[in-house]
């Protein structure tokens, strides 16, 4: 079951919909936030909501003065009060997409729609990912990272046909960026290592994982982490607003530490679960 807001109010399926003629089909155009619902509750909703502006913003779409985000986020919050939010709003997952509408003005889209998709969360394998997960490394680079794009086609390309790989791991020029959906890390020497941010999507995860470890005691260096250091690594992790803290255990034909999900992995969920209530609806 789904719960769909458009047009200023929660509408049935059959109620919503998009022209033929806006660009986010057309081309593509249009950006996006996945953020979870905790027991009636938003995660991080003010992180997500400003990466959703600045991306909207960064793709060139209009969206300033315009009460976009004001909407969204009102609408957030009142879809995971609603009795009829997936999950009974204990876990739910909520997407707020803006488009590109139907307006080009010099490389800006000038009359942007907005809508937000409540739906069931679902898990990432049908036996969960205690166990790790597995990463198809690729040369390429994600298209334009500082934006939250749509189109995910190319790194869906990446893993086709590999039932075995949960996403991507871009490696351009050797060294590791992020996944197609996650923050990337590994575990060298005990440290955490992590690609610096402006070189790859703001991750709102990702800054609550370095917070807690930091807070923790454990070292964190933001580095691109190099290609060759993954045979060295004790461990390896992806976090996403989804999912929090998932292990990888093994990076195309390379394991990870001794191919099992490690300590560190394990203490930063354990955390990140534990401190959760901090990020609810902020």
């Amino acid at each position: 079951m789904s719960v769909y807001y458009m047009n200023g109010a929660f509408r049935p399926l059959e109620e919503v919909s998009l022209p033929l003629t806006d660009l986010v089909i057309q081309r593509g155009v249009g950006v996006f936030e996945s953020v979870k619902i905790i027991g009636r509750k938003v995660l991080a909703i003010t992180a997500h909501m400003k990466r959703l502006e600045e991306s909207a913003l960064g793709a060139g779409i209009k969206i300033g003065g315009t009460g976009v985000i004001d909407e969204i986020t009102r609408a957030l919050r009142e879809g995971s009060l609603r009795d009829d939010c997936p999950g009974g709003g204990e876990c739910a997952v909520a997407k707020a997409y803006i488009t590109g509408g139907d307006a080009i003005d010099r490389g800006f889209f000038t009359a942007p729609r907005f809508f937000v998709i409540f739906s069931q969360m679902d898990p990432i394998f049908p036996e969960g990912c205690e166990n790790g997960v597995a990463l198809q490394p690729t040369a390429e680079r994600r298209p334009y990272p500082l934006v939250k794009s749509i189109n995910y086609l190319f790194g869906l390309m990446q893993t086709a046909g590999l039932d075995d790989m949960l996403e991507c791991l871009y490696c351009p020029d050797g060294y590791a960026t992020e996944t197609l959906r996650s923050s990337f890390f590994v575990v060298l020497g005990g440290r955490l290592v992590t690609a610096p941010e402006g070189t790859v999507l703001k991750g709102v995860t990702r800054d609550i994982v370095i917070e807690l470890a930091k807070a923790d005691g454990i070292a964190v260096e933001e580095r691109r982490p190099e290609v060759s250091e993954f045979a060295l690594a004790e461990e390896a992790f992806i976090t996403n607003s989804l999912y929090g803290v998932i292990p990888v255990i093994r990076i195309g034909g390379t394991a990870i530490g001794n191919g099992k999900p490690g300590p560190v992995s394990a203490r930063l969920l354990e955390l990140y679960d534990a401190n959760i209530e901090k990020w609810l609806d902020r």
